[in-house]
């Protein structure tokens, strides 16, 4: 157990080169467009764990995290297209790929497995895009983290990653960012319940607005993240 929680806390340090300090995960965009400050920054990060990142990366990650340890690599890239196609704007789509195939040479030197392996091989053979969340479920599978502990420890990530963002943007002060952590936990414990359940049909977030202000990125003059 010790162990699993070991490789949880290395991939999810901010220190892990995953190179996700570069995506504001859409709060630029609402910063620009003066959609969020301060008071409603946790309301924002609330909606998008429950609504966006749960239903679409959340349970991606469970389904795979299940295929890959059935050997089941059909269903491994079945669950890859599907994520890649629910990501309509282009920013966040192309950010899930360009980490996910980041991720996976650095995670099959550090955390060695026959199924990272096994994916890196799909993806350069061009078989399956390698979508973040994909990617992570696999390796957590290989590195034989539990499901439940998987999908919460990438969203807890995903939270750390949007808190720093947040600091960045001058959004939130140090203390700030660690109370809007503390208090998303509640949407984290729901988002990975839901996750754990949902079928690969289901796979795909409902957060419109997020979509709006990731378009709206895309065309800034000026951009301190690159999504």
């Amino acid at each position: 157990m010790l162990g699993s929680a070991l490789v949880t806390w290395q991939l999810t340090d901010t220190a892990f080169p995953s190179g996700a300090y570069t995506l504001s995960h859409g709060l630029e965009g609402y910063a620009q467009a003066r959609a969020v400050d301060a008071e409603t920054l946790p309301r924002l990060l609330h909606d998008l764990v429950v609504h966006a990142i749960g239903p679409a990366d959340s349970t991606a990650l469970a389904l795979a995290h299940d295929a890959a340890l059935a050997d089941d690599w059909e269903r491994v890239r079945a669950v890859d297209e599907r994520l890649h196609a629910a990501k309509l704007a282009r920013e966040p789509r192309q950010a899930s790929l360009r980490i996910g195939r980041q991720l996976l040479p650095i995670c099959r030197e550090v955390f060695p497995s026959a199924q990272a392996e096994r994916l890196a091989e799909l993806v350069e053979r061009r078989r399956t895009p390698a979508t973040q969340a994909v990617v992570i479920g696999v390796v957590y599978a290989g590195a034989g983290v539990p499901r439940d502990q998987a999908v919460a420890a990438d969203l807890f990530a995903f939270c750390s990653s949007f808190a720093g963002a947040a600091l960045r943007l001058r959004l939130a002060d140090h203390r700030g960012a660690q109370r809007l952590l503390r208090e998303t936990g509640p949407a984290i414990e729901r988002a990975t319940a839901a996750a754990l359940s949902r079928p690969l049909e289901d796979v795909g977030g409902c957060a419109p607005l997020a979509d709006v202000m990731a378009a709206r990125h895309e065309r800034a003059e000026a951009k301190l993240f690159a999504s």
